[in-house]
């Protein structure tokens, strides 16, 4: 039986991004547009460029990713799943020893209250410390 695979493999995991024209009306995506799908590294990337004490919501990371790429729109679907691959993978790495600044902030992307942030392996309260830390500084 294969291993599972940890949140760190599925963060580096080779995947190339795609611009794909949708037939039909998807999510808050009207039949015609062309849809963004990021990868997991470039949600990353992104993350790591916000800076301390700023939050972005996951409509503004679509939007901005979306324009960075030259599509109408960002899928929300897999934008979801790779910054829950993003959270999980840079828990592991505190988990791991690595200090905060080694690792990607990605709470300044979860809203705590998201049913993300309640999907996440280690809980919203972390979350919500961490924002209290950034905005005390």
């Amino acid at each position: 039986m294969a291993t599972k695979k940890s949140w760190l493999d599925k963060l580096n995991e080779h995947k190339e991004p795609k611009i794909k024209r949708i037939d039909i009306d998807f999510a808050d995506i009207p039949s015609g547009s062309m849809m963004f799908i990021a990868t997991p590294k470039i949600i990353d990337q992104y993350i790591k460029e916000i800076g301390v004490g700023k939050l972005i919501d996951i409509k503004t990371l679509r939007k901005d990713l979306a324009l960075e790429h030259n599509a109408d729109y960002t899928c929300p679907v897999t934008t979801g799943i790779f910054l829950r691959i993003v959270a999980e993978a840079n828990y592991e790495k505190l988990q791991q020893g690595k200090h905060f600044e080694e690792i990607t902030p990605f709470w300044r992307a979860i809203d705590p209250n998201s049913a993300l942030a309640k999907k996440l392996t280690f809980g919203q309260d972390f979350i919500l410390q961490q924002i209290e830390k950034e905005s005390a500084n």
